[in-house]
């Protein structure tokens, strides 16, 4: 292992836990240290997605002039292989290796797949810009097999790296490990960020192709950093199992433990509400309000810091003995108002106005993304969490592809048509394809809050003393 990853680790580790809002996710089996090193699969994750959805849309959209109806369909194509993250984590659950590892092969396949996409994605740019000699296809095409490569590794790493989690860490500490691992992904989303406005500013094609090389190169640091030694090889794991289960079996054993349908429809819903916006947002500000591709970079940034807070702050609740189907409700609300206040921003030319409603909507988001997930764990069989994992995954990934790729087209045909005269006088200019689709968003929130009520009624009042997420609340009330 190169000298500059083991540094890096050191300097992971030394982050004291009294600093982290999960300090009690570590166990005898999987210390502090050991899970933070292991947290830096999700830091590659969120950069690959800080890259993908924070600049790389606004650069293609503002400065190469691509359509944003292909913009959002590139951005949306690595969540072809979403629906596929229950099967991924069901399949490493069983995995037959010779050198007795389940979960490592899967995360290393996922590596390489992601490495190989960001090692061809500048160059597809460049044909997709129009820039070279090459014809228009060639660089769709090239693109599309980049961005592919890119979200087929993304969705291998981090529905296998949560398993490997669950693995190392005990039945009681499960929720809080993985509450901290999704919370280390809008960490690496954030500083990925600040660094690539950094580097970005002033913008230039050949700055690009560098930020790119060098996130694809960082990718396989980290992710072997955090795999060093985390999996303990047992060639006879399986010696006595007669035949792998069926996974359509399993998952009929899970849908008879409650009302998994309507949970994951209000997942659903609020993956789509709050992610449709995000091949949007930076383009928004490029284009209405007139923000620098730095700038608008650091949206990102901002848009982490509230999944952040709303991550601390639902744990903390969660913790206390709070409902989580109830803290997600709370984060769907803050979405909402979020939306609003980005709709503001245009007729008040104000970025200060856009800002910040940007990191009202990744707080709630953040609400959001842990309450759904942990009610999902608390409410999973002991022996269903890695299927329930995936099936979280699979839904809130496929909702946000889906979401991305039809908010990029509603603000092309609705932007199209107003800026045609076609919606009347007082609809008219470029902001109205994308204040529709901020309206849309809306109208999903609260359909996703009305999903997930009823998994929120009955509840007892919370326990104040409860110590861990697994203890916080009645099965029956999920």
């Amino acid at each position: 292992m190169s000298r500059p990853g083991f540094s890096l680790a050191r300097q992971w580790m030394r982050l004291g836990p009294e600093w982290l809002p999960f300090a009690d996710a570590g166990s005898a089996n999987l210390p502090m240290s050991r899970l933070l090193r292991l947290s830096l699969f999700q830091i590659s994750v969120g950069m690959a997605a800080a890259l993908l959805i924070g600049t790389l849309n606004r650069v293609m959209i503002v400065e190469l002039q691509v359509p944003a109806g292909l913009v959002a369909a590139m951005v949306a194509l690595p969540l072809v292989f979403a629906p596929l993250r229950a099967l991924i984590g069901f399949r490493s659950d069983h995995h037959r290796s010779v050198l007795g590892w389940r979960r490592v092969p899967y995360m290393w396949f996922g590596t390489i797949f992601q490495f190989s996409g960001f090692a061809m994605m500048p160059f597809a740019l460049l044909i997709l810009s129009g820039d070279t000699w090459a014809p228009a296809w060639t660089g769709q095409l090239s693109a599309a097999i980049s961005f592919l490569l890119v979200g087929a590794g993304m969705h291998m790493v981090q529905t296998v790296g949560l398993a490997l989690a669950t693995d190392l860490s005990p039945r009681e500490k499960q929720p809080q490990v993985v509450a901290l691992l999704s919370a280390m992904l809008l960490v690496g989303l954030l500083i990925s960020a600040v660094v690539f406005g950094a580097l970005l500013m002033p913008f230039s094609q050949i700055k690009l192709i560098q930020v790119i090389q060098g996130a694809a190169g960082l990718t396989l640091v980290l992710n072997l950093v955090a795999l060093w030694k985390q999996e303990a090889r047992d060639p006879n794991r399986f010696a006595a199992q007669a035949a792998e289960p069926s996974f359509s079996a399993a998952w009929r054993e899970l849908s008879r433990t409650g009302p998994w349908t309507r949970r994951l429809v209000a997942v659903g819903l609020g993956a789509f509400g709050f992610a449709a916006q995000d091949v949007l947002l930076e383009p928004y500000g490029g284009q209405i309000l007139g923000l620098a591709v730095g700038v608008t970079t650091l949206l990102t940034a901002v848009f982490a810091t509230g999944g952040i807070i709303g991550f601390c702050f639902a744990a903390y609740a969660i913790g206390r003995g709070f409902c989580a189907n109830r803290i997600a409700g709370y984060g769907l609300g803050w979405g909402t108002m979020g939306f609003a206040g980005v709709m503001l921003a245009a007729p008040l030319d104000s970025p200060v106005v856009f800002a910040l409603s940007v990191l009202v909507i990744g707080y709630g988001g953040g609400l959001f993304a842990h309450g759904t997930l942990t009610g999902c764990m608390q409410a999973a069989p002991a022996d269903k969490v890695g299927l329930t994992l995936g099936v979280w995954g699979a839904v809130q990934a496929t909702a946000a592809g889906v979401a991305m790729a039809l908010g990029g087209l509603a603000r092309d045909v609705v932007g199209a048509l107003a800026e045609a005269g076609a919606l009347g006088p007082a609809l008219s200019g470029a902001v109205v394809g994308y204040l529709a689709v901020y309206l849309i968003e809306i109208v999903v929130l609260f359909a996703a809050i009305a999903a997930i009520g009823p998994l929120v009624r009955g509840m007892a009042a919370p326990d104040a003393t409860a110590a861990t997420l697994g203890r916080s609340e009645p099965r029956t009330a999920h």
